[in-house]
């Protein structure tokens, strides 16, 4: 009798301890069901990225034909660090004014808004907190909107600023328009402790050349890219790209070569804030610029063109 009790209370033990470590299981499977759907939901934040378009590969291609790029003009298209939201801006023809147009992700589909009349060369911090509008600028504010428009310090406003772009270390790289307006001299602003440094000039592998304009900073500062007029051009102006070197100083010029540039107009360029596309603008009309739309090609040309010592 005492062994039969012995063997049922056994079975009884045995039944809880299956139950308790089924229930452990089915805790644990649901946890992993959840975890994997949330990471399923943060890959996919985006479901149509980059407007809807097929990426394009190694030779440049019109970005968003239709959307974006039409028979009109349209420059300085530049994405949120988020790459939600996608500024550009737009002429509609002839007597129209020129729009600051954005197109924002939302509720699955990308909408397209008018920001305003254009306000200036459109740059988004690698934070994500500044749009940049060459002397000035708005900052994010605590509703996620952005501010109105504020000037730089005066050091800046002196200088006929078409784009300015920064790094993640906060360095201002901008341009001025050149003759006779200006000098179409790049130039940069460093935050040292806190501090922002009086603009100086770049040295002469990047400052050479006319019309040199248009820069776009890495943001972490390794490669500088911006169009210039020059002999060893294709044409009309090209986008040239040049590395910083171990010494801090910045390589020779690199033509981006003919899968980029083209006897025709190539200007603005930067880099997709992901690091997978490089976008700029191609004049596609006459010499009088009646289109210009933007283009987009593999960002691996970069890599293709850095220096391997």
């Amino acid at each position: 009798m005492e062994k039969l009790q012995s063997i049922v209370t056994s079975v009884m033990v045995l039944h809880f301890m299956l139950i308790v470590t089924g229930i452990l299981f089915l805790n644990a499977c649901n946890s992993e069901s959840k975890q994997s759907k949330n990471d399923k939901s943060f890959m996919n934040t985006i479901e149509n990225p980059y407007l809807g378009q097929k990426p394009p590969g190694l030779i440049a291609e019109p970005f968003a034909p239709g959307l974006v790029s039409t028979q009109n003009w349209e420059v300085c298209g530049t994405f949120t660090p988020d790459m939600r939201s996608f500024y550009f801006i737009k002429d509609n023809g002839p007597n129209t004014k020129m729009e600051f147009v954005v197109f924002e992700y939302k509720n699955k589909l990308w909408q397209k808004r008018v920001v305003s009349k254009r306000a200036g060369q459109p740059f988004i911090s690698p934070d994500g907190n500044t749009m940049h509008l060459g002397r000035r600028y708005k900052q994010r504010t605590e509703t996620g909107e952005w501010s109105e428009i504020k000037k730089l310090d005066s050091a800046f406003q002196n200088i006929q600023i078409m784009r300015l772009t920064s790094s993640s270390k906060g360095t201002y790289v901008f341009d001025e328009i050149g003759m006779p307006d200006g000098d179409g001299v790049i130039r940069y602003s460093r935050l040292i402790n806190g501090k922002r440094e009086a603009p100086k000039d770049f040295g002469k592998e990047i400052n050479t050349g006319k019309m040199n304009a248009h820069p776009f900073i890495a943001p972490d500062e390794s490669y500088l890219i911006w169009d210039s007029e020059r002999d060893i051009g294709h044409g009309d102006s090209d986008i040239y790209i040049s590395f910083k070197q171990k010494d801090g100083t910045w390589g020779k010029a690199i033509n981006m070569g003919e899968n980029v540039n083209t006897t025709a107009w190539e200007a603005g360029a930067s880099v997709t804030p992901d690091g997978k596309y490089l976008i700029f603008n191609r004049n596609m009309g006459s010499d009088k610029y009646e289109n210009v739309d933007v283009f987009w090609v593999d960002a691996q040309i970069i890599e293709k063109l850095r220096p391997k010592n």
